[in-house]
């Protein structure tokens, strides 16, 4: 069969052979291998070695992602958990706050309920009626408005340190109590109501649950407006040297509001307000000392009006 094999092979590369030039068997073999086999079996070599290259580079690179991937899947799904617990907090804390804040707005509403009857009693002095009667009833509201409060400042001591984030929830009504409350004090006694007199009356503790100062300004900024309509009335009844107490009242109150630093918001708007209200009453008592209606010796709204 070798013999077969190499006739035909020596055929297909020399159809006429020499009988006078032999060619051997091994030397056959060895110009085959050498001219014809060696390129392809360097090729095959080549294209062998470069596929277990790529074999071993794409085992390697599979093996890192996969590596890569559990990473990343763990590292995921730790900071899924960690986001879950940390808005699960801010849940809890949000239904507190917001459970917090309907009981608050709850006792606000009394207040401003209450606040509401005050007011109503307080407009009879527009009406002539008798002072005391007029401040018995207006006064009865103050017991009321002490209570709420009480049971506000027990709110917020479930929360300590708290005061300012809830403080809007009850801050217009407590400036409404505080004009009507300073109204009624000065309809008795003609002097202002100061900051520690609100507290004692409303049961408030500084320490704990105190007046907001701003708040209490507020309040005595509207109680000015008031006044105009109080002295108006009052003339028109005969009494002619109202004009010139409210005068005084008012000429100190604005001369001690001018001693603040007040800048441009809600409270400067208030104070704006009481020059107008100071103005009015000033007209009134001009006419009445004009038409000779002023009670004799009355120096003391002179020297207010000149402050």
């Amino acid at each position: 069969m070798l013999r077969n094999a190499f006739i035909v092979l020596s055929h297909s590369i020399n159809p006429n052979p020499n009988p006078n030039f032999p060619i051997s068997l091994p030397h056959l073999l060895k110009f085959s291998i050498s001219r014809s086999s060696l390129p392809n079996l360097h090729r095959f070599s080549s294209a062998h070695s470069l596929t277990n290259r790529t074999s071993r580079h794409f085992c390697s690179s599979t093996t890192q992602s996969s590596m890569a991937d559990a990473g990343n899947s763990s590292s995921s799904s730790s900071s899924s958990s960690s986001m879950e617990k940390q808005f699960e907090g801010f849940l809890q804390q949000l239904e507190q706050s917001g459970n917090l804040r309907d009981r608050i707005r709850a006792v606000a509403a009394e207040i401003e309920s209450s606040t509401r009857l005050m007011h109503s009693c307080l407009l009879l002095v527009h009406q002539s009626r008798p002072i005391p009667e007029v401040t018995a009833r207006a006064e009865a509201q103050i017991d009321v408005l002490k209570g709420l409060y009480r049971r506000l400042a027990e709110i917020l001591r479930e929360l300590p340190g708290q005061y300012y984030r809830y403080h809007g929830d009850w801050r217009t009504e407590t400036q409404t109590a505080i004009s009507l409350i300073a109204f009624l004090h000065w309809l008795q006694t003609e002097n202002l109501l100061v900051h520690s007199e609100v507290e004692q009356k409303l049961g408030l503790d500084s320490s704990e649950f105190g007046l907001d100062i701003e708040d209490y300004l507020i309040g005595i900024c509207s109680m000015s407006n008031e006044l105009p309509r109080y002295v108006v009335n009052q003339v028109t009844t005969g009494d002619y040297d109202c004009p010139r107490k409210v005068l005084a009242f008012l000429t100190d109150l604005h001369a001690s509001f001018r001693m603040l630093n007040l800048r441009n918001d809600f409270l400067r708007k208030k104070f704006d307000g009481m020059k107008y209200d100071l103005r009015r009453v000033e007209e009134v008592y001009y006419d009445v000392k004009i038409r000779g209606l002023a009670p004799i010796g009355d120096s003391t709204g002179d020297q207010g009006t000149q402050a």
